[in-house]
């Protein structure tokens, strides 16, 4: 254990606090968890590829693009007041399923032709659900909790095997937090449609 505590960059350690924050913010339902966000991101991708996990670099360069994006949706949105939580539609649907197929697809093909990868496949899935887990989350649909859980279940051993333990006990936290952050955010769409009714 202490090996692996001396192992550990101080980027690391800084990068899970803030983004530690980050979810519990969002687990809250909190829009400035967005830049403790973009923090954390920053400092992951110096980490990332330090490890060569270029998948996982590209998707935190995405995180930081969508971080942006998200707290600026989240603050206004299309009616200059905060977007609220809702489940997605039918098309917000394709177009999720959309954004896995071809982010995996793009990546895999990427990293198993031009990069020293060893981890194409499982690099390349974890990227994929979490993108279109961070775009869901940016829009605040419920569903982003479930496919950033899919990519945190695949990311646990990919990072346990890159010898990224700080980012795994991270990972473990972010798919409870995940969870709670699901059913915290059911309760207010039900209260919100008791209270329209």
């Amino acid at each position: 254990m202490q090996d692996i505590l001396q192992q550990t960059t101080w980027q690391e350690w800084l990068g899970v606090f803030f983004s530690v924050f980050q979810v519990l913010l969002a687990r809250k339902n909190n829009s400035n968890n967005y830049l403790f966000g973009i923090a954390g991101i920053s400092l992951t991708l110096y980490v990332m590829i330090q490890s060569k996990l270029y998948a996982e670099f590209t998707l935190n360069l995405y995180y930081l693009v969508m971080s942006i994006y998200g707290w600026l949706y989240w603050k206004f949105g299309k009616r200059k007041s905060e977007t609220t939580i809702s489940e997605t539609t039918k098309n917000e649907k394709l177009i999720t399923a959309g954004i896995v197929l071809g982010t995996f697809a793009v990546f895999c093909f990427f990293l198993t032709n031009f990069t020293d990868s060893d981890v194409p496949i499982l690099d390349s899935l974890v990227s994929a659900f979490a993108w279109a887990g961070m775009w869901l989350m940016a829009r605040r649909k419920i569903e982003n909790w479930v496919l950033l859980n899919i990519s945190n279940i695949i990311a646990i051993p990919l990072l346990i095997h890159k010898g990224l333990y700080l980012y795994a006990v991270l990972t473990a936290f972010l798919f409870i937090v995940a969870i709670s952050g699901y059913l915290e955010w059911r309760k207010i769409i039900k209260t919100k449609s008791v209270a329209a009714t």
